[in-house]
């Protein structure tokens, strides 16, 4: 059994491809954007920045699970998960940028920042945020952000140093200190996933509100890692690794992709619903923006996000066919590219939007510093953690 990844040249070469060719596409968009061009560069940073970081929050959260549940089938995947989970303080600190950005004036990402909105002389005196200003108190809301970035990435930094540790020397105990460990991660993610998704994407559009919208972002966000992962699973199958993984492994990725594909769909439609069914005026500005300057893309990101999978996945078959898995796992991790991009880009640039140069290279860029930082990660330990106490279980999975 091969236990080491090898991060071969021409991998590292289409990492740094992409993120050198994403670049230099991105900064030609950039030049050729004749109005609102800083405005969309810090956009398209947050988009990016968001995305990745939500994938590997949400593998982070998905390793947590398993600690939590006791569950045997995963324990072979183990380090997929804590591969993916690597890139958090990365994407934490490109976000990061982006708010500091808003902060010092720099871009106009977040409207409540604006200090003439609490102005009562001021001509963008706004009564609403005015409601809203011990919430948006600059000292409170960095210390939420603070409070998320930095937690998610030691408890992160925690899951990795025990697994590791546990390579070295083989301890139930230390198994059992990473499943209290993970429980303490779930009541903390339970309740920032939620919070963040308020602080980083709604407060775009700092008049509206949805009771909803923690819970739509974390279904985006998992889905979105679980792809991830099954994508990254089957890479290394193709390439003579996980000899130890089978069919029915991948049977229980692609079902998880499938279910929260439709629980994804299901807060969309849920959200939309009740929006557009008490017709609030301060709550369908939100779908009125999306409805008039993006409608085509809005109504594609349910299509491909939710009606593409929905069809394709739905037989026993089709969920254990590593092509099939392929093919439809690489178009909605596209999609909900476009759902990040649809939630930042209406509050952030209105109709001054567009998916050019400047979009593509972007994504490439972050792409490709996100396969490095995975893949490197990955060759880093043995692919198998030999001394997981369930390993034999994951060895022999069959559903």
């Amino acid at each position: 059994m091969n236990l080491n990844y090898n991060f071969t040249d021409n991998n590292k070469k289409i990492a740094y491809g992409l993120m050198g060719g994403g670049v230099l596409l991105a900064l030609l968009g950039a030049f050729t954007i004749h109005e609102h061009a800083a405005q969309r560069i810090w956009a398209n940073l947050l988009v990016n920045g968001f995305y990745f970081m939500a994938i590997a929050l949400g593998a982070t959260f998905f390793m947590a699970v398993q600690y939590a549940a006791e569950a045997g089938w995963s324990a072979g995947l183990k380090r997929v998960f804590e591969a993916v989970s690597q890139y958090l303080p990365i994407g934490c600190g490109v976000v990061l940028l982006c708010i500091l950005g808003s902060q010092l004036h720099l871009n106009h990402l977040y409207h409540f920042m604006d200090p003439d909105l609490y102005d009562p002389k001021s001509e963008h005196y706004d009564e609403i945020m005015v409601g809203k200003q011990a919430y948006f108190n600059p000292i409170f809301y960095w210390a939420r952000i603070l409070a998320y970035f930095v937690g998610w990435s030691l408890f992160m930094r925690a899951f990795r140093k025990r697994s590791l540790q546990e390579d070295l020397q083989e301890s139930v105990l230390r198994h059992r200190k990473s499943m209290d460990f993970s429980a303490w991660f779930l009541v903390f993610f339970a309740v920032t996933s939620s919070t963040m998704s308020w602080d980083i994407i709604m407060s775009i559009d700092a008049h509206w509100f949805s009771t909803l919208f923690g819970w739509y972002c974390f279904a985006g966000m998992f889905v979105s890692a679980l792809i991830t992962i099954n994508l990254l699973v089957i890479h290394l199958k193709e390439n003579g690794y996980f000899e130890h993984i089978n069919e029915n492994h991948l049977h229980d990725l692609t079902k998880f992709m499938f279910a929260f594909s439709v629980f994804w769909a299901y807060l969309w439609t849920a959200q939309f619903l009740l929006i557009w069914y008490a017709n609030i005026p301060e709550e369908v500005t939100y779908y009125m923006d999306r409805w008039e300057n993006y409608k085509w893309l809005w109504v594609f990101n349910l299509a491909i996000n939710f009606v593409f999978p929905f069809l394709v996945l739905m037989t026993r078959d089709a969920k254990r066919r590593w092509g099939t898995v392929k093919f439809v796992g690489s178009v909605i991790i596209i999609g909900h590219w476009l759902d990040v991009f649809i939630m930042v880009m209406p509050g952030t640039v209105k109709e001054h939007w567009g998916i050019g140069p400047l979009e593509i290279g972007m994504l490439l860029a972050f792409l490709g510093l996100f396969i490095f930082v995975v893949l490197s990660s990955l060759a880093k330990a043995p692919l198998v953690a030999k001394n997981h106490p369930f390993l034999e279980e994951s060895k022999h999975h069959h559903v």
